[in-house]
């Protein structure tokens, strides 16, 4: 009976073995080859269901709500937007020694489950957070039966 070797007898030298090229290439381009956009960028979500209905945070530092569209259709909900940087006029990597904040258009989609009423979503932006409310219609909340 054989078995699969998980490991070598002979460590080869770690920079011997690895090609960095094809390592750089694969993280700064996509699947096809084509170059990521690195500016590209996706909001944290946070996702809560109670009784009532179904209640999604998102954090969007910088935005106002004029930045942000929430729309719901055929049962997707997708919140979208973009979020630009502020160039001085002249050179606009003037002065910057790093920028790790993110800018760019984002979108963030999620599939709706039955007995969300579609009719009565509502969205509220304070302090930075997108609030989306999805109630759950009558026949999606839970009934209590008396027992005879």
């Amino acid at each position: 009976m054989t078995y699969p070797v998980l490991w070598r007898a002979r460590r080869a030298p770690l920079w011997g073995e690895l090609d960095l090229d094809r390592i750089f290439d694969g993280f700064f381009s996509g699947r096809n080859g084509e170059a990521r956009n690195l500016a590209a960028w996706s909001p944290v979500v946070d996702v809560r269901e109670d009784e009532d209905g179904i209640h999604v945070s998102t954090e969007l530092p910088g935005l106002g709500k004029d930045d942000v569209n929430v729309t719901v259709e055929n049962g997707m909900l997708s919140i979208s937007g973009e979020k630009k940087r502020e160039v001085e006029e002249g050179d606009e990597n003037k002065g910057y020694h790093l920028v790790e904040r993110r800018y760019g258009r984002f979108e963030r989609s999620f599939t709706l489950p039955r007995g969300v009423d579609t009719e009565k979503v509502s969205a509220r932006f304070e302090n930075g957070v997108l609030n989306v409310d999805l109630p759950k219609s009558a026949k999606a909340k839970p009934k209590q039966i008396a027992v005879k």
